[in-house]
C-alpha cells in the first residue's frame, strides 16, 4: 500500500506519526513538504528536517521534485492533504481515489462566517461536493467535525486525529518522584499572544496568592504580551511568585513539564489542537484547560485525567488550581493518568497502526468502527461546557 502525505513543512510534531509510516511501509510511504520551514519558527527553535529523513520529498526545491509529488498523488492508494495546495488532489479527486483531508477547524474566528458567501461557496466546491465520494476527514481539532457539518461535509466521515508528538517512556515513579517539590511549581508554555491568553495564568496566580497559597509559576515563551505580563507581575507584586522563563529548545521545556505539579492551557477557541498539552500530558502534570481548544476534549476526561475549565471564566480556572493545592495526591493522580493515555492510547505507534488497519478497510470496502480513541468517528460538538 502506497501512502503519501502532503503538508507544508515536516515538524517535529509530526515527526513520530512519519517515522511510524515509515517503518509499516518503508519506501512506499512519502511525506511531502510544499514550502520550506518558516523563518519564525526556526528562531523558536524548530529543527529543520526538510533533508534529513529518506521518506521526505521537497516539491518546492526543484521543477523534477515537483513532477514527482504530482506522479505520487496520483499513483497513491492513499493520500492525506494537510496544509497543501489542492492541485496535488485535483486529478486523484477526479478519479475518486481515497483521500483523506487534515485540517484544524475552519472556523476558529466564529461559526457565524459560514453564511458568508465568500465562505461557503469555496468550501462546498471543494468539501460538501464529495460527501458521497471517497474523500474523508481526519480531524485535527475536536470542533473540526462540526465546522465542516455547517456546510453538509463528512458525514460519518470525519476521524478523531490530532498531533501525535514524541511520546517519551517514563518509570512512572520515577517520574513522580521529580515532582516532589516542597513548592508546588505551576508551568504556562507557549507564545505570549492574546488567543494563548498568558495573563489568566498571572491573574490565577494573583488570586493563589490573595488566598495564601503556597506555589511557583513559570512562564515560558516570548511575544506581544511580554511587557503587559511584566506589569501585570509588578501590579499585584507577583515577583518572587512567577517567573517569565523566554523561549526554550523543545527538550528544554519537557524538563520544566517533568518537574511541574500543575499545567495551565488557557487558549481559546482559536487555539487549532495546541500540541503542548500532549507534552504536559505525557509528562505527568495536572492539567487545567479550557474546554476551547482543539485537543481538549479529545485529550481530556474530567476528574480523571485532567481538569477542564469553562473558556474565559478566571474564578472556574482559580477553583480548579485551587483544588489541586488542597487536595493531597489530587495532582499526582490526575497526572498518572494524564500520562497512561498518552503513553497507551494517543501516541503515534498506537494511531499509525489504527490508521492503517483504516485504510485497508476502505480499500477492502469494509466498514471499520473503533468505539474511541484515534480513527473513531468525531462528534459533532458544540461551543457549550458541558463538562
Amino acid at each position: 500500500m502506497k501512502v503519501t502525505f502532503y503538508s507544508n513543512f515536516l515538524n517535529h510534531h509530526q515527526l513520530p506519526f512519519c517515522l511510524e509510516m515509515y517503518e509499516r511501509l518503508g519506501r512506499d510511504f512519502k511525506f511531502v513538504a510544499t514550502e520550506p520551514m518558516h523563518e519564525e519558527r526556526v528562531e523558536l527553535g524548530y529543527e529543520d528536517m526538510s533533508e534529513k529523513y529518506p521518506f521526505t520529498l521537497n516539491s518546492y526545491a526543484t521543477d523534477e521534485n515537483y513532477h514527482k509529488a504530482l506522479q505520487l498523488s496520483e499513483e497513491s492508494e492513499i493520500v492525506i492533504i494537510g496544509s497543501a495546495p489542492a492541485i496535488f488532489i485535483k486529478e486523484r479527486l477526479k478519479q475518486n481515489k481515497i483521500t483523506f483531508r487534515y485540517s484544524e477547524r475552519i472556523f476558529k474566528k466564529g461559526r457565524y462566517r459560514v453564511v458568508s458567501p465568500r465562505s461557503f461557496f469555496p468550501l462546498v466546491k471543494n468539501h460538501t461536493r464529495y460527501l458521497n465520494k471517497n474523500v474523508y476527514m481526519l480531524c485535527a481539532s475536536a470542533y473540526t467535525a462540526a465546522d465542516f457539518r455547517l456546510v453538509g461535509a463528512y458525514k460519518k466521515k470525519a476521524f478523531k486525529w490530532g498531533y501525535f508528538p514524541e511520546v517519551k517512556r517514563h518509570d512512572i515513579k520515577e517520574l513522580m518522584e521529580k515532582k516532589q517539590n516542597r513548592v508546588p511549581k505551576i508551568l504556562w508554555v507557549g507564545r505570549l499572544l492574546g488567543l494563548k491568553h498568558p495573563e489568566q495564568a498571572i491573574q490565577v496566580a494573583a488570586m493563589l496568592k490573595a488566598s495564601d497559597y503556597l506555589f511557583h509559576m513559570d512562564i515560558i515563551g516570548s511575544g506581544e504580551m511580554e511587557d503587559e505580563l511584566k506589569e501585570m507581575i509588578e501590579k499585584y507584586d507577583l515577583s518572587t511568585h512567577v517567573n517569565l522563563l523566554g523561549n526554550m529548545k523543545p527538550d528544554e521545556v519537557r524538563r520544566h513539564m517533568e518537574r511541574a505539579n500543575i499545567y495551565l492551557f488557557t487558549s481559546d477557541f482559536n487555539e487549532g489542537w495546541g500540541a503542548v498539552l500532549n507534552e504536559a500530558m505525557n509528562s505527568g502534570c495536572a492539567v487545567v484547560a479550557s474546554h476551547a481548544i482543539g485537543s481538549v476534549p479529545f485529550l481530556l476526561e474530567q476528574n480523571k485525567n485532567g481538569l477542564i475549565y469553562k473558556n474565559g471564566d478566571i474564578n472556574h480556572l482559580y477553583k480548579c488550581v485551587a483544588s489541586l493545592l488542597d487536595t493531597t495526591g489530587l495532582a499526582e493522580r490526575l497526572g498518572i493518568e494524564a500520562y497512561h493515555t498518552l503513553y497507551e492510547t494517543w501516541n503515534a505507534k498506537y494511531a499509525t497502526t489504527r490508521l492503517i488497519n483504516l485504510f485497508e478497510s476502505l480499500l477492502g470496502g469494509i466498514h471499520l468502527h473503533y468505539e474511541q480513541g484515534p480513527c473513531s468517528q468525531a462528534e459533532i460538538l458544540t461551543h457549550k461546557f458541558i463538562y
